[in-house]
């Protein structure tokens, strides 16, 4: 069962960089209209003794919070501030997003169509809803498969920074900056719509994910331009960065030592057969110690392009330039050496790659 804010969310592969923690003081949380919520369901359908659950956000595992009976079920409870719920019967998919606050609140529809029940008294949830109806057209585009459409990426950052705008003061919000940095990578915007939002929400959980993917941002920001580096090949002769001029490179940080490089690796491979000779290519910079092991990987995965590395593992000094703290990672440049896209994985990369080089 995927996790809800993958779910939710279909999050990029982004995280891969450490980032420095929020150390400002936490402001205090308003008191929230209701002293709890209470779901009231009639979801029709259904036998006697399903049980009816939220699913953990950590462990993805379902938390039963009540049974249906004729028809029926509620569950109360209480939350600090708005935030996701995944909401799954007989503990089996669908999973229906909740966006949850301390309402009275209503669930009605039927088992054969989870995915149009019908989600009343929540005033966070209606905003939820605004929101998801405007990108839903869009969505598909965000997904990890998705066909690179720069026209629909470019339509969701708009609806998404319209939504914000409307209503700074949604815990919705957080979720459209969220989107907006998936479309786009615009680290610059997603911080000046971050600006507008309450402190209180900055620092909801959503809000704390937004703080973090702009730090992210602006290490090897996009459209800065990659610093100039020398450093050997397998051979032990001196490679430039700058001797890739004219082409677009996919800079590869990895390591033979690093399963998920590994794993991702027969993606490369395949986005580099199919773009080579299409003013294409890839420099391989390893965080290896051992170079048997390093050229070993370069062989047995078939990485057939230019590697360097000065074996000197996690202290790789051109890793260092580039604030490289966890592998893989990857910049795509353009043939000026301008970073154009960060950590393309799978057949996301093919398709950016696709988009640039028809």
């Amino acid at each position: 069962m995927r996790s809800i804010f993958i779910f939710l969310f279909v999050l990029p592969v982004l995280g891969f960089s450490q980032v420095k923690k929020i150390t400002k003081a936490k402001p205090k949380v308003q008191a929230p209209a209701f002293d709890g919520y209470i779901i009231t369901g009639t979801v029709t359908g259904f036998t006697d003794g399903t049980p009816v659950s939220f699913l953990n956000e950590q462990t993805n595992a379902p938390e039963q919070q009540a049974v249906i009976s004729k028809g029926k079920f509620i569950i109360k409870g209480k939350v600090d501030q708005p935030g996701f719920k995944g909401l799954i019967f007989n503990n089996a998919q669908p999973l229906v997003p909740l966006f949850l606050d301390n309402s009275n609140i209503k669930i009605t529809g039927n088992k054969d169509a989870l995915d149009k029940l019908v989600i009343s008294g929540s005033p966070s949830n209606d905003q939820f809803k605004i929101y998801t109806d405007a990108i839903k057209p869009y969505e598909q585009f965000l997904l990890p498969d998705a066909m690179y459409d720069s026209a629909a990426l470019n339509k969701i950052a708009t609806i998404s920074e319209d939504f914000v705008r409307r209503y700074p003061s949604s815990y919705v919000s957080p979720l459209a900056i969220i989107r907006l940095y998936q479309a786009t990578q615009n680290g610059v915007k997603a911080e000046e719509l971050y600006k507008l939002i309450p402190a209180q929400i900055q620092f909801s959980s959503l809000g704390n994910y937004v703080n973090q993917l702009i730090a992210e941002s602006k290490i090897n920001p996009i459209g800065s331009f990659v610093s100039e580096f020398t450093q050997a090949d397998t051979a032990g002769l001196p490679i430039n960065i700058s001797a890739f001029r004219g082409k677009y490179v996919l800079l590869d940080f990895w390591a033979s030592w690093c399963r998920p490089c590994r794993q991702e690796n027969p993606n490369v491979v395949a986005a580099f057969d199919k773009f080579k000779n299409k003013n294409f290519t890839i420099l391989g910079v390893s965080l290896d110690q051992n170079k048997k092991a390093w050229i070993d990987a370069i062989k047995m995965d078939g990485l057939n392009w230019s590697h360097v590395s000065d074996l000197k593992g996690w202290s790789n000094q051109v890793a260092a330039i580039f604030k490289v703290t966890s592998i893989p990672q990857n910049l795509l440049l353009d043939p000026e050496g301008k970073i154009i896209a960060k950590n393309l994985r799978g057949a996301v990369l093919e398709s950016r790659l696709n988009a640039l080089l028809k």
